[in-house]
């Protein structure tokens, strides 16, 4: 099983759909354009949001099991996904990568 890189590439913000729909949250989301996360297989990375893993690990297990080409040419990259979260306030845009570095973890 390989590893995986998963960069933040693009987080944005909808103000106005959170002034007209979501209840004031004080903290929502720490991530940040630029941060690296490298994935041991399909154990969540420290560091990364709960409900972005959840979005992205189907395709981090894919990748990581050597997996590509996903969805008929998709990526330029066959052996990459770029992904969102799931928050449709500030999403966030994760580009995973498969790395040829063997993963640790066990399958």
């Amino acid at each position: 099983m390989k590893k995986c890189r998963i960069t933040v590439v693009r987080t944005a913000s909808y103000t106005d759909l959170m002034e007209k729909y979501e209840n004031p949250i004080e903290h929502a989301c720490d991530m940040r354009e630029g941060m690296v996360f490298i994935s041991e297989g399909w154990q969540k990375p420290e560091g990364m949001c709960d409900s972005a893993w959840e979005s992205m690990s189907p395709f981090v297990m894919t990748l990581a099991h050597g997996g590509s080409n996903l969805y008929d040419g998709w990526m330029k990259n066959p052996h990459s996904a770029m992904i969102s979260c799931n928050d449709g306030f500030r999403p966030v845009s994760f580009l995973i990568e498969a790395l040829d570095e063997e993963s640790g973890q066990q399958e």
